[in-house]
């Protein structure tokens, strides 16, 4: 269950409604609008791209897209199809409520909240999932084009936030170019997964200047937001 989205540039921002909720909700039972008033209002630098999106996880358009872009991409490396995704394939989980929203540079750099209300012992499961030896390098093909991709990953992860975490990065280089013709430039996407009281977070950051700094500084503003809104 869950993604890594890039996510897709769009319209001019809009201030999500701050006003914390009322208390007395289960933690383990956020309702899809819950989670999206959970959800970052803004990032500083950059633009929101498009309004936020709720309802059952399989269902956000985000999701349906990448879904349907996988089925587009072969891979050398079977086994290594999750690499990209920030969740696994949870059963009983897809149908999750959740929430996302997509923000964009003019760069084409972008960043992606996603919130899942789970099970905590799929939360913890989520965040202690680590990328095997094997799918460390791996290429991809869509259409005649083929690319390659290196993960970067510390295993033990010291960059805890919240209740437990995980960061991944994703180094994309595209297809060796004819002789004498320029490289193509490395795209980076960096995501970090973590965990709170009855809900899994994930915020992505695609672009050829994306850090795990930054990765990780927006995931801290996101779990500080998410705290202050979601209901205990």
């Amino acid at each position: 269950m869950g993604v890594f989205v890039a996510g897709c540039a769009g319209n001019s921002p809009s201030q999500a409604d701050s006003t914390p909720l009322p208390t007395g909700t289960a933690a383990s039972a956020y309702t899809s609008d819950q989670l999206r008033q959970a959800l970052l209002p803004a990032i500083a630098t950059y633009v929101r791209a498009g309004e936020p999106d709720s309802g059952p996880y399989n269902g956000l358009k985000a999701i349906r897209n990448f879904a349907q872009l996988q089925q587009q991409v072969v891979l050398d490396k079977p086994k290594c199809a999750q690499v990209n995704q920030a969740f696994g394939d949870q059963n009983g989980t897809t149908a999750a409520p959740a929430a996302l929203t997509t923000f964009a540079r003019a760069t084409g750099q972008t960043v992606t909240e996603t919130l899942v209300a789970v099970p905590d012992d799929v939360a913890k499961e989520e965040v202690a999932r680590r990328v095997g030896s094997l799918c460390r390098v791996f290429r991809t093909k869509v259409g005649d084009q083929w690319s390659t991709h290196q993960v970067v990953e510390n295993t033990p992860d010291r960059h805890l936030i919240a209740d437990g975490s995980r960061t991944v990065g994703l180094v994309t280089m595209g297809a060796e170019p004819p002789r004498g013709q320029r490289r193509p430039e490395k795209v980076a996407m960096w995501f970090v997964v973590f965990r709170s009281r009855g809900y899994l977070a994930t915020i992505s950051v695609y672009g050829p200047t994306a850090t795990r700094a930054e990765a990780e500084s927006i995931a801290r503003s996101a779990y500080d937001q998410a705290e202050r809104i979601l209901p205990k």
